[in-house]
């Protein structure tokens, strides 16, 4: 049956390879069960960590299961880095809607991600985002998480004379935080795989024995799903609202986009004219699963570059994915464990996801300042202006202003103009 489901041999594959595959990539990205509900119920956001665990478990199963099924492609998904934080910190504290208007712009941004995967409209717009700016905006994500685990971390704190300083370096959760960054540095190092995952737990361990935290358990009844089918569409004839799906879509539009692409080419999908098959099904399966998360309670769930992890083990079928949906499963009874962990164990993970995103800035063409100059922008300004909306926003206008007025309008294209149409009117409308 799972010859005939996978197509195992004509993809040179085995049970075998394919069940370790998914113990590799569930373990790279593990770490999600924890962070995420983390960041979703912060003080202030209306949600509770045991609703957001289950709607990340829901999430990332299902939206695995249509990706390893239907698709038949070895990647994973789950609630996606750097939206979840835009969701909690940007929109819901910066903005002021409850997370149920969050949820429903997340909701409404996977309705079109679906209808863009279904038309001819996700090609031209893939080739309309110039390149740089797609760097600068994964760059700027990198930031804001950045910042968000070092004030998690209580490394840095606000200031009313300089607006953040320095914390308590010598305090106990400081010194924790950086020791659980330094491990998951080290083991991603020497190639060990779930070193983040590794490094949350060890320093949850260190807390629990030194009575700086406490553990409540390890397995437990599965949390109710608090947070599922809450929706709110009060707002969604807003600009705002507009705006905000907008930023939920862009990011995981192309960040989609690029994880299939490079996975792609680890599994040998890409054709020598580039093209990548079976990617429409695969982008389908993303978008579906991010309105199911966003009925579930979590945002944008979205496919992670981690199943690269698995792919290097030999995953090349949706088995692979199927296998992550049944880790990801089991794991829905240990919610006292998830609930256990501190504050300071999760944050060195989000500074350390963020150096992963920070590697974008490396691919920005640094030869031309029409191209580095709005993209640099877009990313200082997500951290700065607490928004992954007003960078893209801020960083489009600027792309468009500058090429416009330094002679280069002709690397603008029909895309990349709208986008700066639709930047200005989100913000004077």
């Amino acid at each position: 049956m799972l010859e005939n489901l996978f197509k195992l041999s004509s993809n040179s594959t085995s049970v075998r390879t394919e069940i370790v595959a998914g113990f590799a990539t569930f373990l790279t990205m593990a770490y999600i069960i924890v962070v995420n509900p983390a960041i979703l119920s912060t003080e202030g956001t209306g949600m509770d960590f045991g609703g957001v665990f289950v709607a990340t478990i829901i999430a990332a199963v299902i939206g695995c299961l249509i990706m390893g099924l239907w698709a038949n492609w070895p990647i994973a998904l789950a609630p996606g880095m750097g939206l979840n934080a835009f969701f909690a910190f940007g929109v819901v504290f910066g903005m002021g809607y409850t997370y149920q208007q969050a949820l429903t712009a997340v909701f409404v941004a996977g309705l079109v991600f679906i209808l863009l995967s279904v038309t001819p409209a996700r090609q031209w717009i893939i080739n309309s985002i110039p390149k740089s700016m797609k760097f600068g905006v994964g760059a700027g994500i990198g930031l804001f998480l950045a910042i968000i685990g070092l004030k998690n971390a209580g490394v840095v704190v606000d200031n009313p004379a300089t607006l953040v300083g320095l914390g308590d370096v010598t305090s106990m959760p400081v010194i924790l935080a950086a020791v659980g960054f330094m491990i998951m540095a080290i083991l991603d190092k020497r190639g060990v795989t779930g070193s983040i995952i590794i490094g949350i737990l060890a320093v949850s361990v260190i807390a629990w024995v030194m009575g700086i935290s406490s553990i409540e358990g390890v397995v437990g009844s599965i949390p109710p799903a608090s947070h599922a089918f809450s929706l709110d569409f009060s707002l969604i004839a807003t600009s705002g609202f507009i705006g905000v799906a907008f930023a939920f879509l862009f990011v995981d539009f192309f960040d989609t986009a690029g994880t299939l692409t490079s996975v792609a080419n680890l599994t040998g999908k890409v054709d020598s004219e580039g093209k990548v098959d079976g990617i429409g099904k695969a982008v389908l399966a993303d978008s579906v699963a991010t309105t199911v998360g966003a009925l579930a309670g979590t945002s944008n769930t979205t496919s992670y570059i981690e199943s690269g992890a698995g792919v290097k083990e030999g995953g090349k079928t949706g088995l692979t994915a199927v296998t992550v949906a049944v880790l990801f499963a089991i794991c829905l009874f240990l919610a006292p464990l998830a609930q256990s962990i501190p504050a300071f164990a999760t944050a060195p993970a989000l500074v350390f996801v963020a150096t992963f995103f920070l590697k974008n800035l490396r691919d920005i063409e640094w030869d031309d300042v029409s191209e580095y100059a709005p993209a640099v922008l877009a990313a200082v300004l997500m951290p700065l202006t607490f928004s992954i909306a007003h960078g893209i926003a801020l960083g489009f206008i600027a792309y468009v202003v500058i090429k416009a007025l330094s002679g280069r309008h002709e690397d603008l294209n029909a895309g990349s103009i709208v986008i700066g149409i639709l930047s200005v009117l989100y913000f004077i409308a």
